[in-house]
């Protein structure tokens, strides 16, 4: 399956997002062309906005608008964006080059709106200390749930992403204590081991993947982000459609039984967005439209 690797391999020591808006249509297709160059899908992984998947009529599956949810206290942005790139790496500076190289590239047509920096804290933890993505799938399992199976090549081996950054209020994290923060997540901190008895707000209650119908597996891939003393985690989760993480979303707000995610306490979410990550061809990333 051609999949961008980067989906697949393990989170990298350090990482940058990149997100771009278009503002040149008639430079559009020459700098894509000469990102498509760039883009290994490993370094460097590339996701598409809908808006500029139409404007192209460049092969995707059903990609729907980002949910965007107001309940009580809550509030689910959608920002939708054209281009999307996760650069990985394992030095800071490096991957400052490489993003400006990458933002040089795009500049006649597409202007730079955010850049996020991130990396991996305490082996693989959230901010917070608690593991992220423990019930990640593995091998065909992951496969299966990160990417699309079509006999189209212009589909298959790709993946639909959604990307969410979370800003974490540190200090009412802090004024919770061991037990609220443990029930508030599902898991004990210290060893990972699930709750038994935990409430139902528990992340991982709300979020229990085979839980739902039909079962709402993704393959994450997050890691905690940081500018000046705010930070939180750039929220990853690559699936072959959106179902899988809308689902999640939904009964996250509490929209399915009135109950909310007990994230909700110290955490929310001020970004959100699909993107078709394209598969590989030929050692670089499939865009159809420059065949």
């Amino acid at each position: 399956m051609n999949y961008q690797r980067g989906i697949l391999a393990n989170v990298p020591s350090v990482a940058c997002y990149l997100t771009f808006q278009q503002y040149d249509p008639s430079q559009v297709k020459a700098c894509l062309q000469q990102l498509s160059a760039m883009v290994d899908g490993e370094q460097i992984v590339l996701g598409l906005g809908k808006s500029l998947l139409l404007q192209l009529d460049l092969a995707h599956p059903h990609l729907p608008n980002f949910p965007a949810y107001t309940s009580a206290g809550i509030n689910i942005p959608s920002t939708p964006a054209d281009v999307w790139l996760w650069v990985r790496g394992s030095e800071r500076g490096e991957l400052l080059l490489l993003s400006q190289q990458l933002i040089k590239t795009l500049e006649a047509a597409f202007h730079c709106t955010q850049i996020v920096d991130a990396f991996c804290h305490l082996g693989g933890r959230d901010l917070t200390g608690y593991e992220d993505g423990t019930e990640n799938p593995h091998d065909e399992a992951a496969i299966a749930a990160a990417f699309v199976a079509d006999e189209n090549p212009a589909l298959e081996g790709g993946s639909v992403v959604a990307v969410q950054q979370w800003l974490h209020h540190m200090p009412s994290f802090n004024r919770m204590s061991n037990e609220q923060q443990d029930n508030a997540i599902g898991r004990r901190k210290d060893d990972n081991e699930e709750l038994d008895d935990a409430p139902e707000s528990a992340h991982v209650k709300r979020t229990a993947q085979e839980s739902f119908s039909p079962e709402a597996f993704v393959l994450r891939r997050s890691m905690p982000w940081s500018s000046g003393v705010d930070g939180g985690l750039m929220f990853v989760a690559f699936g072959h459609s959106s179902q899988a993480f809308a689902a999640q979303l939904r009964r996250m707000v509490g929209l399915e039984d009135g109950i909310q995610d007990a994230l909700f306490q110290f955490t929310r979410p001020i970004t959100g967005a699909y993107f078709w990550c394209p598969p590989v061809k030929d050692g670089r990333v499939f865009l159809n439209f420059l065949e």
